[in-house]
């Protein structure tokens, strides 16, 4: 069962969509350990579209990430779909590696660095 984060259904799934984003552009987070394990199946599942890279996955893929601007030159769709799809062809799953980091000092909330292997 998917953890719930403490969220209703639609904020959990824009959270996911917008820390999806962000690691496909900045390719490292820092988060909590919950929210790492479950972005981690997001993540995972959009490198497989983009390693797809039909016009389906493509669509599949935008439908789901905010369109963002990974630099000056290139979308989010275009960095998944051309950098990182292409540097994972030879790989079965596994995409993603998470790192425990510790407490938090404000509230003790385990955190964890999730980052592209």
């Amino acid at each position: 069962m998917a953890r719930k984060l403490g969220r209703t259904t639609d904020t959990r799934m824009a959270l996911l969509r917008n820390l999806a984003t962000d690691l496909i552009i900045h390719e490292r987070l820092e988060t909590t350990e919950a929210k790492a394990k479950e972005l981690r199946s997001v993540v995972e599942k959009m490198i497989t579209l983009g390693k797809r890279g039909d016009l389906h996955a493509r669509r599949q893929a935008a439908a789901f990430l905010y369109n963002a601007e990974a630099n000056e030159n290139e979308d989010v769709i275009q960095k998944l779909f051309s950098d990182i799809a292409a540097r994972y062809d030879e790989r079965q799953g596994g995409y993603t590696r998470v790192l425990k980091l510790g407490p938090r000092r404000g509230d003790g909330a385990e955190m964890a660095i999730i980052e592209l292997v």
